[in-house]
């Protein structure tokens, strides 16, 4: 059996309910759960390398007003809080804090906490407490952010895993199963380390070859973990019409193929 987790990212106080409800209600009618990567407490001026906005912020441009300077906390979007508790196919993960650029590579343990301590009650107040997961904005985490990761979280979602970066007592593990064993998750105690194949659904990925680029990552590995991100299929308010039909075709592939268990993180974390 070949299990898959569907990880969306950077939902956040700027995340209109109806571009989620657009994107995975094919999934949600076939009982595929989606796991929401979400943002506690979003920095509303945050820009991408190109020196422009977040595409998380900028995605809804037509139904919100402009972000200006400041923090968001996922609790200022009623209608999505509402919208996810009527739908209990999304699971939610912990995703970062403001999603500053590195914001979890620190060096300072004590600042980890912080903002993980501050993360939580934003997220508890929403009424989505206790994730079990962690998705570090732009897979950077830092030895001390590891260590504290470890005592909260059961799994670790990540794109890849520096060795610098990891505590050093974790370093052999990540050789033997990783280098060794040539296995792309592995664990740490009681703490699974899970990484992806890259953001296999993106905008920036060709179209006719994005379903089949799937489909080949999932027949390689026991574990597929198939990230993308909602507003890349809403860039300036405008639906993506191909995008989003391939992202569907995805969850037909899915729910037909009978070697295959799309699952959610908490059920990798029981296991």
């Amino acid at each position: 059996m070949k299990y898959v987790l569907i990880r969306d990212d950077d939902t956040c106080a700027r995340t209109p309910p109806e571009c989620l409800e657009r994107l995975y209600r094919p999934y949600l009618e076939k009982g595929l759960p989606v796991n929401l990567s979400v943002i506690p407490n979003v920095r509303t001026d945050v820009k991408a390398e190109s020196g422009e906005l977040e595409g998380y912020l900028t995605a809804a441009m037509e139904k919100r007003a402009k972000p200006g300077a400041g923090n968001l906390p996922i609790t200022e979007n009623r209608s999505l809080i509402d919208y996810l508790a009527d739908n209990p196919g999304y699971h939610a993960l912990h995703h970062g804090y403001e999603h500053q650029r590195f914001e979890f590579d620190l060096d300072s343990r004590v600042e980890a906490m912080r903002r993980l301590d501050e993360g939580a009650e934003i997220l508890a107040d929403a009424g989505l407490s206790s994730p079990e997961t962690f998705v570090a904005p732009q897979d950077k985490i830092s030895a001390e952010s590891y260590r504290e990761l470890a005592e909260r979280f059961r799994v670790i979602s990540t794109g890849w895993f520096e060795w610098r970066r990891l505590p050093r007592s974790w370093r052999p593990a990540y050789v033997w199963t990783t280098k060794i064993r040539r296995r792309p998750h592995w664990n740490m105690g009681h703490v699974d380390l899970l990484s992806h194949p890259g953001c296999l659904l993106s905008y920036n990925r060709d179209y006719e070859k994005m379903l089949e680029t799937v489909k080949s990552a999932v027949a390689s590995q026991e574990v597929t973990v198939l990230v993308t991100h909602w507003w890349e299929y809403f860039i300036n308010g405008k639906a993506d019409d191909a995008f989003i039909s391939i992202l569907h075709q995805v969850a037909e592939f899915l729910h037909e193929s009978p070697d295959i268990s799309v699952i959610s993180f908490k059920e990798i974390s029981s296991r």
